[in-house]
């Protein structure tokens, strides 16, 4: 009976882990929640409180880090708000439209119509579009580790 809640929780966590990149998936929460269902239906067995702990900091560390990074990114580069706005819904509208290539597209054309919009000159528009991206690329490689690390710590404790 294990091994089903195993394949389940990793299940989850893949799926969490496919969200570490798109932003419509809540990703490193998914992650957790798969250490946390998989430690509830086999009793607590394979670990402890100590690690649901350790994961539970972790993943809100992770997502902390993610959103304050980001604006932190922006606001260094010098992006206002609609520079902000403008790489969300850029992102959004790019995955939907052109899967992972039009999101990472989409964010910087939208950070860079979001400066055009709130009328900043084009190397205004140029440099805050370039500042979404690489703040994106940024909070996704470290969540995409995270999870990496997340994952493969459970695969350690429960095999």
């Amino acid at each position: 009976m294990n091994r089903i809640y195993f394949v389940i929780a990793l299940i989850i966590m893949l799926f969490g882990l496919a969200g570490t990149v798109l932003p419509v998936i809540p990703g490193i929460v998914l992650i957790y929640v798969g250490y946390v269902l998989y430690g509830f239906f086999t009793g607590w067995q394979d670990y402890g409180v100590g690690t649901i702990v350790l994961w539970g900091a972790v993943t809100v560390v992770t997502i902390f880090a993610d959103h304050y990074g980001a604006l932190y990114g922006a606001k260094r580069s010098g992006s206002s708000i609609f520079s902000i706005w403008g790489s969300l819904v850029g992102a959004l509208i790019g995955m939907i439209l052109f899967s992972l290539g039009g999101l990472i597209i989409g964010t910087f054309v939208g950070a860079f119509a979001g400066e055009l919009i709130a009328g900043r000159p084009a190397d205004q528009a140029y440099r805050s579009g370039k500042g979404a991206l690489v703040g994106f690329l940024a909070g996704s490689l470290f969540k995409v580790i995270v999870g990496l690390v997340m994952i493969g710590a459970f695969i350690w404790q429960v095999t």
